[in-house]
């Protein structure tokens, strides 16, 4: 399958040493059999990407045409508690698409393009070996009332993900025939292959939704609004459990009025099947002041929506950086306020996690 030109078209790809011996490392290299290879050690050490500041002013071309190679190495599953019970080893990290409020950047530099890890047989296994250990889920709680939830999609976009490889499919398959947990993750992009992946209600996707004028400004190569929502519907029958996912929230004279369309557009759309599934996460947006020297580089656009110390106060986040978020007491008033308009409007959606 060609991926579309204007987001994916690989013609560089840095690759760790042992790539070529997995049998996805050499599927990957096939599929772009023109494409430029350079040996690197690391794909975390690649200077011409990873703090290079003068690639800001490449940044979307960066994206686009280059391609990283690794082997993961790390099987780490960690504990969440918040949208899932764990944090699953990564697939990919970094993304083709160029949210102006993506963490990633912060973590691995001015350049982040899609990195694939071609030993998804061993990460595979690490998953069902640690569900396996689990046993049952015997107490419901707010990320799911019966089966272990693992995000799959922690420092990337899978739907992304799956224009370069075969990953996807094979993360989906693992947890159809894991009877006690879902596989999870959040998208931006509609990527229609995936309604072939029969994943037989064991993968939760979650459509991330905003309103549309600000994701013109902030959600830089993604999906349209309106095809995000279109998609839930078909989604859910071709055996997803689909989730929204309301992140980031931003604050912003009229946002309000905006979210209150944005409910009655989704509203609108959603057959009885996919109502008597859906529920909702939402989390407000988290800023950084590097992020915003970045984009002052390449989108200052971006940062009239993002960067408000007006309404926001410095908090050390657990990796030990000072993040920007609205200010606590005025932030439970947003809160609040967000969930009592989503309630008015689509009060069958349920809120799991509000953040």
């Amino acid at each position: 399958m060609a991926a579309p030109r204007r987001l994916v078209e690989v013609d560089t790809i840095y690759m760790e040493p042992g790539v070529e011996a997995y049998e996805r490392g050499r599927e990957v290299l096939a599929r772009y059999p023109d494409a430029w290879r350079i040996p690197v050690d690391s794909h975390w050490k690649i200077p011409e990407l990873h703090g290079n500041a003068g690639n800001v002013d490449d940044w979307v071309r960066i994206k686009r045409t280059t391609l990283v190679l690794g082997v993961k190495k790390a099987m780490t599953i960690r504990p969440n508690g918040r949208s899932a019970d764990f944090i699953a080893p990564s697939t990919s990290n970094g993304c083709a698409m160029a949210c102006a409020y993506c963490y990633v950047p912060r973590r691995k530099g001015y350049a982040n393009p899609i990195t694939v890890f071609v030993n998804i047989d061993q990460i595979g296994r690490a998953i069902a070996r640690h569900a396996g250990k689990l046993g049952p889920k015997t107490m419901p709680d707010q990320i799911d009332p019966v089966a272990w939830v693992y995000d799959i999609g922690e420092n990337g976009d899978l739907s992304v993900d799956a224009l370069i490889s075969e990953n996807v499919r094979d993360l989906v398959g693992v947890f159809r025939d894991l009877p006690n947990a879902k596989g999870s993750f959040a998208t931006k992009y509609v990527n229609r292959d995936l309604l072939d992946y029969d994943p037989a209600g064991r993968t939760r996707i979650r459509f991330s939704l905003m309103p549309e004028t600000v994701a013109r400004v902030v959600d830089v190569r993604t999906s349209p609004m309106e095809d995000r929502i279109a998609a839930v519907d078909d989604f859910v029958r071709a055996g997803y459990e689909v989730h929204l996912n309301f992140s980031p929230v931003i604050v912003y004279e009229g946002w309000e009025a905006d979210y209150r369309r944005l409910f009655e557009a989704v509203d609108a759309r959603l057959s009885p099947a996919a109502r008597d599934q859906i529920k909702a996460e939402v989390i407000f947006l988290t800023h950084n002041r590097d992020l915003h020297e970045v984009n002052m580089r390449w989108h200052p656009k971006a940062e009239d929506l993002l960067w408000r110390p007006d309404l926001q106060q410095a908090k050390l986040s657990e990796s030990g950086q000072w993040n920007l978020r609205y200010k606590s007491r005025d932030k439970q008033l947003y809160l609040a306020r967000f969930q009592e308009i989503l309630g008015e409007m689509m009060p069958y959606c349920g809120v799991r996690y509000a953040f």
